[in-house]
């Protein structure tokens, strides 16, 4: 087992965050959650009634005194969306955390990277723990830790698309660039796009739909969570 990683005042031990989306079930969410050994769940404030706490709702399912759930702002396309979102999830919730999506391309899902600065700024002023979902661009990722968040986090490939990690040298690039965490985030279509997220370097990774759509999804996070500690392991190790 590697070493604790830190985001914001947060310490977590598992390097493998999974979401919410595209479960069949919040109980299959849970148990997929659990077979990936995670401790943190992310949350689409825009698609799911966070207000609701009784039975079948999934903070039934995924409990934030057992999980650090960080909602998310998917679906905005605009600064003042994300903020108002982010806003609106502290007050559920009552998390510093937000995942910040700031939309640039309906068709892609691709961030609009000088929105996503922006509202970063806006809501690390605030008082906001921000991870922001961006490109695998450097520049942008100096940008982003410039403006305060607790972390970056570069795509891998197209959200949804399971292709794996298109631009290794990018992202080998950010690591460089960059002292807080990076964690990948969209792409990861099988356990060996997140080992070789983690043998890169990265801190964690997160990922949903190659968890979600997987014929056993259960099976599929607990493979996962292999992948991402034999990653890791191999990293410390340090290739011959």
């Amino acid at each position: 087992m590697s070493a604790a990683f830190r985001i914001g005042d947060l310490e977590l031990s598992s390097r493998l965050i999974i979401g919410s989306g595209k479960f069949r079930s919040f109980e299959e969410n849970r148990r997929a959650l659990d077979a990936g050994g995670c401790e943190m769940t992310t949350v689409a404030v825009r698609r799911v009634d966070l207000s609701k706490r009784e039975h079948g709702s999934l903070l039934e399912a995924i409990p934030p005194d057992r999980f650090h759930i960080i909602p998310n702002t998917a679906g905005c396309t605009t600064v003042k969306d994300a903020v108002t979102t982010a806003q609106l999830a502290r007050e559920l919730l009552d998390t510093r955390l937000v995942k910040l999506e700031v939309i640039g391309d309906s068709r892609t899902l691709f961030p609009d990277t000088s929105a996503t600065i922006e509202a970063a700024r806006i809501l690390v002023a605030e008082g906001f723990t921000v991870l922001p979902y961006i490109t695998d661009d450097p520049v942008a990722c100096m940008r982003l830790e410039e403006a305060g968040c607790a972390a970056v986090m570069p795509l891998g490939a197209p959200i949804g698309s399971g292709l794996g990690i298109r631009n290794p040298a990018n992202v080998r690039i950010i690591l460089e660039s960059v002292s807080c965490p990076v964690i990948i985030d969209a792409g990861v279509g099988t356990a060996s796009d997140a080992a070789i997220a983690m043998e890169l370097g990265c801190s964690a990774v997160l990922m949903s739909t190659g968890v979600a759509l997987a014929k056993d999804p259960v099976k599929m996070a607990h493979a996962m969570k292999l992948a991402v500690e034999a990653g890791r392991a191999a990293y410390e190790a340090g290739r011959m």
